[in-house]
């Protein structure tokens, strides 16, 4: 099964950027394809194809290393592209301030776990915390879309659950939640 970890923004969080996504989405190029409200999330990190065999090591690996982190403080600002060239983008995202030093500790705790539990997580590369909007089939130019996301977009928030998220793939993935664990 195909999993990820994440922090989820709470709904009055996901209301403010809604709502603040109003204008932005109707000056944005066509064709993007706006994630849904319902699968916003922070990626703490991609693990990929997960044996069946290996889901329940893992979930005990994931909450033993996600006892050690606190919650943390975060907020949405700004917005940008991966890849990081805004004229020739193929992801538009909103970024995350406050506290964004937390995510990526669990983000290595998320990773040592796997590899304890027998799960080779994704690619490894430098963590961004951010929260995907829309996807782009082909390069497109978000250089004025993502300036339209410049400043704070509503309130902080606490983030105090990660949570264990099998995704399926099609043209809209489905994300359904297998685990959660709260943060001390």
């Amino acid at each position: 099964m195909r999993l990820f970890a994440a922090v989820v923004p709470p709904p009055p969080v996901c209301d403010e950027l809604r709502r603040a996504l109003v204008p932005v989405r109707e000056r944005a190029p066509e064709g993007l394809r706006w994630s849904p409200r319902e699968q916003w999330h922070v990626t703490l990190l991609y693990l990929g194809e997960v044996p069946e065999e290996r889901v329940a090591a893992l979930r005990w690996e994931l909450e033993r290393s996600l006892t050690l982190h606190k919650r943390c403080v975060l907020g949405l600002a700004g917005a940008g592209t991966f890849p990081g060239d805004a004229g020739a983008a193929r992801v538009l995202w909103a970024g995350l301030t406050g506290e964004t030093g937390a995510l990526a500790g669990m983000a290595d705790g998320i990773r040592a776990a796997a590899a304890a539990a027998g799960v080779e997580a994704g690619e490894e590369r430098d963590y961004v915390p951010h929260l995907t909007l829309a996807r782009a089939g082909a390069p497109t130019d978000l250089s004025r879309t993502r300036a339209d996301l410049a400043g704070p977009v509503g309130t902080e928030w606490t983030a105090d659950q990660v949570h264990l998220v099998h995704s399926r793939p099609g043209h809209t993935p489905r994300y359904h939640t297998v685990a959660s664990w709260g943060l001390a």
